[in-house]
Formats: structure tokens, sequence, C-alpha cells
């Protein structure tokens, strides 16, 4: 006895066409080059949209921000204890906007200790 098999259709359902993601933006070399909060330098989408909650939407704000309060005000918006790289962030970001070098978050890990302590 011969199987019977369905037949098969005869174009495949359509996929969803989805427009391409556009890139990230080019992080900033200066704090005069810098438009969107995603140029700064060690901020990505996450952590931007952490300071948008915060009420930060341009990253001239941050030249007048204290990182420490920043970390506060972020804990107690989201209800938990963010991890201490994130106050580093907030330290590069705001060193950044008053005109140092762009360097990297764990370059102020020390300089977090030093200061704050145990977070």
């Amino acid at each position: 006895m011969a199987a019977v098999c369905a037949p098969l259709p005869r174009t495949a359902p359509a996929m969803p066409i989805r427009p391409p993601k556009a890139p990230p933006p080019r992080k900033a070399r200066s704090a005069a080059e810098c438009e969107q909060l995603e140029q700064l330098p060690n901020i990505g989408p996450s952590i931007a949209a952490d300071l948008r909650l915060l009420g930060v939407l341009h990253p001239a704000e941050l030249a007048q921000q204290d990182a420490f309060a920043l970390y506060r005000r972020l804990c107690d918006a989201t209800g938990k204890r963010q991890d201490p790289c994130v106050l580093d962030t907030f330290l590069a970001a705001t060193d950044f906007m008053r005109g140092a070098a762009p360097r990297p978050w764990w370059e102020y890990t020390a300089q977090r200790k030093a200061q704050f302590g145990p977070l």
C-alpha cells in the first residue's frame, strides 16, 4: 500500500520584512561632538535609557550632574541596588562631558572605591 502524502504548499508563508537596524551613532571624541547619549564613550542603549529615566535627555546636561547622585537616583527609581559599575560609568560620562579625554569606565573603579567605599 502506498503512503499518502499531503501536497506541499506552492509558496512559503510570507515572512514579515523588518527594516534594517540603524547603526549605532559614532562615539564622540570630545564633549563638543556629543549630541546623543549613545555617542558618549561607555554609554550604550541600556545606560542611555537609564539616564533618560532620570530626566537626562542631552549629554551636555551631564556636565552639571553629580555621578553619585545620579547613581542613587537610579537605585531609587528602579527600586533596586544597581551594580557599582554603573556609578563608574556615570563618573566616566560626567568627567567626559566636563572636558576630560574619553576613558573606559573601569578606569574609574579605583576612584569610586576610594571616594565612596563599598556601595
